[in-house]
């Protein structure tokens, strides 16, 4: 069964909703996680708080942004929820907006749902026209069930990375537990067509925690409101506007590994 309709309640899901600001989208799929139970108020503020600090680091893929906060008391059981928007609204990104399709997570912890954070990216990189063709709880539960793991290519295995390297990649977001996660998958999924996985270890992780393990890594990803806030961490850290595509994750790793050279 699919992880995110393990953590997806019916109640949970509106497929035809409405707001007028970034904010009351929040708002609603925060009242969607609170509808379970599993989920407090303070929550869905902390959702919003979080963005009004961050920036629009939410918004991961063009139309999509994808709601969280840290985990707190206010969490009871970790649960998801799934708002489309009847009509986009802006979030304020360069790249992204407008969003129409918002989903929330709630977690207990900053690894109970990896496993559906995976699906999730590949459901948008691969499935979007039908997630956006779904008009009842049940379709959409259907194209969440065939999402699954994200396929990859055999390629000549490299040894490594040239030069002198790390082998260590850094996703960050805000909160370590959301975005991040969504760019961690898709930066393994990139590794794993160039045969490098077992070589390069890919840690998602947040701002502050990113700042004291800068110094063990070859490369950061983020997003471009993220790395203003990073700064100057004495490594690169590149922007990645589409946290769902491999071809920008593919782009940005071969600025800094020698992949050609690898496989020749």
């Amino acid at each position: 069964m699919s992880e995110i309709n393990k953590l997806l309640a019916d109640e949970s899901i509106d497929l035809a909703g409405s707001a007028s600001t970034w904010s009351d989208a929040v708002r609603r799929a925060g009242e969607l996680l609170e509808a379970t139970g599993k989920v407090g108020s303070a929550y869905t503020e902390s959702m919003i708080r979080s963005v009004e600090e961050n920036g629009p680091y939410i918004v991961v893929a063009p139309g999509f942004a994808f709601a969280h906060a840290r985990p707190s008391e206010a969490v009871h059981e970790t649960t998801m929820s799934w708002l489309r928007l009847d009509r986009p609204v802006e979030f304020g990104h360069s790249k992204n907006d407008p969003v129409d399709l918002v989903v929330a997570l709630a977690a207990v912890d900053s690894k109970s749902h990896q496993r559906a954070m995976g699906e999730i990216a590949n459901l948008l990189a691969r499935r979007r026209s039908e997630l956006n063709a779904a008009r009842t709880p049940d379709e959409l539960r259907e194209v969440l069930t065939g999402g699954g793991a994200p396929h990859t290519r055999s390629t000549q295995s490299g040894s490594g990375a040239s030069g002198t390297t790390k082998n260590k990649i850094l996703t960050v977001c805000g909160n370590g537990l959301g975005t991040s996660l969504f760019l961690k998958n898709t930066l393994e999924s990139v590794l794993s067509q160039w045969g490098w996985a077992p070589y390069i270890t890919v840690e998602a992780t947040d701002t502050i925690s990113a700042k004291g393990k800068a110094k063990e890594a070859d490369l950061i990803l983020t997003s471009g409101e993220i790395a203003r806030t990073l700064g100057d961490l004495g490594v690169p850290v590149h922007v990645i506007q589409d946290f769902t595509s491999n071809a920008e994750v593919d782009s940005a790793l071969r600025e800094l590994y020698d992949i050609e050279g690898m496989q020749s």
